[in-house]
């Protein structure tokens, strides 16, 4: 496997690229679309799914959240709504992506 998607979301944008990793680069185009406000988890999985549909870009994705994140378990929030607290955002992006998914803090 050498390509996945990268999402970094964002307090004012969600922002996705397919990503070669042999290369180092981006694969394609960064494509960015506003982070929503209330920022939710559910709404935020909902924008995360938005631009996986618009990359068009098959395999694994790493998400990068602006919270501490413990083996999956969002533990703060900032720049995101507070109900992402004890959040498991491994379950939430793999369920509303059907794909294998990482989080970590941005």
């Amino acid at each position: 496997m050498d390509a996945v998607v990268g999402i970094d979301i964002g307090g004012s944008g969600t922002k996705g690229a397919s990503v070669d990793l042999a290369a180092g680069r981006f694969a394609a185009p960064r494509v960015r679309l506003p982070t929503p406000s209330p920022a939710t988890p559910d709404r935020v999985a909902d924008v995360v799914v938005e631009l996986l549909a618009q990359l068009d870009a098959p395999g694994p994705v790493g998400l990068t959240l602006p919270a501490v994140v413990r083996g999956g378990i969002v533990e703060t929030a900032a720049n995101i709504d507070e109900t992402w607290i004890g959040t498991n955002a491994l379950e939430l992006f793999g369920r509303a992506t059907g794909r294998p998914v990482a989080v970590i803090n941005d």
